[in-house]
């Protein structure tokens, strides 16, 4: 019974990664079809923090969901019924995503403490508050949050190790490194829509 539950979730966590993979790769590519294959990921992903007790994981993973519905309609129509470009964060971009993070962390960390029966409530908290905050900034095309995921990241490899999610460790390693690539890709994307601009003045 052990073995098919642990068999199970690594079925579920190869589905998983597999769509998350494709996701982030599209993603990177400013191709707005990665929110499909992500929501198809954070589905998966729900049933396995479940069973794992990553709690704040799962709050995240659902934030992920409506973030994902969000900003599929942000990227297709934005404020103006035309496509979102990618651009930096202001000032006023940036303070928000700290507050998210801030708020994200205080809030979990009371309820997985209180709450639940998580024996990793700061690690889990942490993980979120940085996720929570870059998902917002990836929704509204912010360069940033590529920053803001890959700190979410490296602090997620290790407690997905402890959790024995060896899988979804992987997956997490690929993304600190897609994370990095997107940012440059995002970096040139921008440098070359203002040249175009420049040469189209």
């Amino acid at each position: 019974m052990i073995e098919d539950f642990f068999t199970q979730l690594t079925w579920l966590q190869a589905i998983g990664t597999i769509f998350g993979v494709v996701q982030v790769l599209l993603a990177r590519k400013n191709n707005i079809h990665n929110y499909l294959f992500g929501i198809v990921s954070i589905l998966i992903s729900l049933f396995v923090m479940y069973r794992s007790k990553l709690y704040a994981d799962i709050i995240l993973n659902l934030y992920y969901l409506v973030m994902s519905i969000y900003g599929w309609f942000y990227w297709k129509f934005g404020r103006k019924a035309k496509e979102t470009p990618i651009s930096y964060s202001d000032k006023k971009d940036l303070l928000k995503a700290f507050g998210i993070v801030l708020a994200c962390f205080t809030l979990m960390t009371y309820w997985l403490r209180f709450h639940t029966d998580s024996d990793v409530p700061f690690w889990d908290a942490t993980v979120s508050g940085f996720a929570w905050a870059g998902m917002w900034l990836m929704a509204k095309r912010k360069m940033e949050n590529w920053i803001f995921l890959n700190i979410s990241n490296s602090i997620a490899i290790p407690l997905l190790i402890y959790k024995e999610l060896y899988i979804y460790a992987g997956l997490t390693v690929f993304l600190f490194i897609v994370g990095t690539s997107g940012y440059f890709k995002w970096r040139k994307i921008i440098n070359n829509e203002k040249r175009e601009s420049i040469a189209s003045a």
